[in-house]
Protein backbone atom coordinates (compact mmCIF):
# COMPACT_ATOMS: atom_id res chain seq x y z
CA UNK A 1 0.00 0.00 0.00
CA UNK A 2 1.64 3.68 -1.05
CA UNK A 3 1.92 5.81 1.51
CA UNK A 4 0.90 9.34 0.08
CA UNK A 5 3.91 11.70 2.39
CA UNK A 6 2.47 15.10 2.74
CA UNK A 7 -1.50 14.14 2.83
CA UNK A 8 -2.76 15.42 5.80
CA UNK A 9 -4.38 12.55 7.88
CA UNK A 10 -7.31 14.62 8.92
CA UNK A 11 -8.84 17.42 8.88
CA UNK A 12 -7.31 19.83 11.20
CA UNK A 13 -9.17 20.29 14.85
CA UNK A 14 -11.35 16.79 14.06
CA UNK A 15 -11.47 13.66 13.66
CA UNK A 16 -12.53 13.53 9.67
CA UNK A 17 -9.72 10.81 8.66
CA UNK A 18 -8.18 11.27 5.59
CA UNK A 19 -5.80 8.75 5.57
CA UNK A 20 -5.35 5.05 7.14
CA UNK A 21 -1.78 4.23 9.06
CA UNK A 22 -2.03 0.31 7.88
CA UNK A 23 -3.36 -1.94 5.19
CA UNK A 24 -6.70 -4.04 6.97
CA UNK A 25 -5.75 -7.12 7.58
CA UNK A 26 -9.44 -8.65 7.00
CA UNK A 27 -9.39 -7.18 3.35
CA UNK A 28 -9.55 -4.09 1.44
CA UNK A 29 -12.28 -1.71 2.01
CA UNK A 30 -14.36 -1.00 -1.23
CA UNK A 31 -14.79 2.20 -2.61
CA UNK A 32 -18.62 2.82 -3.10
CA UNK A 33 -20.76 5.99 -3.89
CA UNK A 34 -22.35 7.57 -0.96
CA UNK A 35 -25.52 9.46 -1.53
CA UNK A 36 -24.72 13.03 -0.34
CA UNK A 37 -28.40 14.42 0.82
CA UNK A 38 -29.25 18.28 1.45
CA UNK A 39 -29.50 17.62 4.73
CA UNK A 40 -25.58 16.51 5.97
CA UNK A 41 -24.35 18.89 8.50
CA UNK A 42 -22.18 21.29 7.75
CA UNK A 43 -19.34 19.80 9.46
CA UNK A 44 -19.45 16.81 7.32
CA UNK A 45 -19.58 19.53 4.06
CA UNK A 46 -16.50 21.13 5.58
CA UNK A 47 -14.86 18.05 5.73
CA UNK A 48 -15.55 16.94 1.90
CA UNK A 49 -14.43 19.85 0.78
CA UNK A 50 -11.17 20.25 3.10
CA UNK A 51 -10.20 16.64 1.49
CA UNK A 52 -11.15 17.36 -2.09
CA UNK A 53 -8.88 20.57 -1.37
CA UNK A 54 -5.91 18.12 -0.13
CA UNK A 55 -6.58 15.99 -3.27
CA UNK A 56 -6.61 18.62 -5.51
CA UNK A 57 -3.01 20.30 -3.87
CA UNK A 58 -1.06 16.91 -4.34
CA UNK A 59 -2.34 15.65 -7.28
CA UNK A 60 -4.03 18.19 -9.19
CA UNK A 61 -5.76 16.87 -12.42
CA UNK A 62 -3.19 14.03 -12.47
CA UNK A 63 -4.33 10.45 -11.79
CA UNK A 64 -3.38 9.06 -8.55
CA UNK A 65 -3.08 5.46 -6.29
CA UNK A 66 -5.38 5.23 -3.75
CA UNK A 67 -2.60 3.99 -1.56
CA UNK A 68 -3.58 5.06 2.47
CA UNK A 69 -6.02 7.61 1.27
CA UNK A 70 -9.60 6.55 3.68
CA UNK A 71 -12.24 4.29 1.84
CA UNK A 72 -14.75 6.13 3.66
CA UNK A 73 -14.05 9.52 2.81
CA UNK A 74 -13.22 8.85 -0.84
CA UNK A 75 -16.54 7.25 -0.83
CA UNK A 76 -18.40 10.42 -0.52
CA UNK A 77 -17.18 12.14 -3.62
CA UNK A 78 -16.66 9.38 -5.06
CA UNK A 79 -18.41 9.23 -8.98
CA UNK A 80 -18.84 12.57 -8.80
CA UNK A 81 -15.47 14.68 -8.19
CA UNK A 82 -13.13 11.43 -7.91
CA UNK A 83 -13.44 9.25 -10.60
CA UNK A 84 -11.81 6.09 -11.80
CA UNK A 85 -8.98 6.59 -13.70
CA UNK A 86 -8.72 3.00 -15.31
CA UNK A 87 -10.62 0.61 -16.51
CA UNK A 88 -11.63 -2.13 -15.28
CA UNK A 89 -11.61 -0.09 -12.02
CA UNK A 90 -11.22 -2.75 -8.74
CA UNK A 91 -13.00 -0.31 -6.03
CA UNK A 92 -11.35 -2.96 -2.99
CA UNK A 93 -7.55 -2.44 -4.91
CA UNK A 94 -4.87 -0.26 -2.76
CA UNK A 95 -3.22 0.34 -6.31
CA UNK A 96 -6.87 1.32 -7.94
CA UNK A 97 -5.92 4.36 -9.57
CA UNK A 98 -8.34 7.77 -9.70
CA UNK A 99 -8.18 10.81 -10.44
CA UNK A 100 -10.46 14.30 -10.01
CA UNK A 101 -13.07 15.17 -12.06
CA UNK A 102 -11.79 19.31 -12.06
CA UNK A 103 -15.16 20.35 -13.56
CA UNK A 104 -17.54 18.32 -11.35
CA UNK A 105 -15.43 20.01 -8.54
CA UNK A 106 -15.65 23.20 -9.59
CA UNK A 107 -19.53 22.84 -9.96
CA UNK A 108 -19.65 21.02 -6.32
CA UNK A 109 -17.14 22.62 -4.19
CA UNK A 110 -16.01 26.28 -5.98
CA UNK A 111 -14.52 27.36 -2.80
CA UNK A 112 -11.68 24.44 -2.99
CA UNK A 113 -10.58 26.20 -6.25
CA UNK A 114 -10.82 30.38 -5.51
CA UNK A 115 -7.99 29.81 -3.30
CA UNK A 116 -9.31 32.04 -0.22
CA UNK A 117 -9.98 29.53 2.40
CA UNK A 118 -7.18 27.53 4.20
CA UNK A 119 -7.48 25.64 6.87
Amino acid sequence: MLKHRGFPSRMPGTDFQFTIRRANPRGVTAITRRERYRDRKPADRRADSAFLRALWEQFGDQPFERGNLDAGRLSWLFGREVIPAEDPFDPASYEALLMLDVEAARAAFPEVFDGDEGW
